[in-house]
């Protein structure tokens, strides 16, 4: 229970990374080989530099996450989160709007530390 409380609380520091619109902070929550297929880009990241670029974009929505439903299975030095976020950003006309996703986080054990190495984020089919 302990190591799933843990995992937990890697999207609690994702998000916070996130909050302060500092891409390099986001970027540090991923190892340097992870792959990001991200929610709002057709293009697949598969390096620290694309990583980057995507949230050097997506930071300017502002966006605030929170899960609704989440699995959490670990493995060894491999863990998985997956299931159903929210999304709040900056929508047109400065109206904030809610974008409900699936998603996956993989993370992998790096010292006493987590790592995401993959995440893979998409709208909802039906929304």
């Amino acid at each position: 229970m302990e190591q799933r409380n843990q995992i937990m609380g890697l999207f609690d520091r994702w998000n916070a990374a996130l909050q302060t619109g500092d891409v390099e902070q986001v970027a540090a929550c991923y190892a340097p080989e992870a792959v990001l297929l991200p929610t709002v880009s057709n293009q697949v990241r598969s390096d620290p530099n694309g990583i980057r670029d995507y949230f050097r974009h997506f930071l300017t929505l502002h966006p605030v996450g929170r899960l609704n439903q989440s699995h959490v299975r670990c493995h060894g030095e491999i863990a998985i989160n997956s299931g159903i976020y929210t999304f709040t950003l900056d929508g047109e006309n400065g109206q904030r709007i809610d974008v409900p996703a699936r998603y996956t986080f993989v993370y992998r054990r790096d010292g006493d530390d987590w790592l995401i190495v993959e995440h893979h984020s998409s709208r909802m089919p039906e929304g």
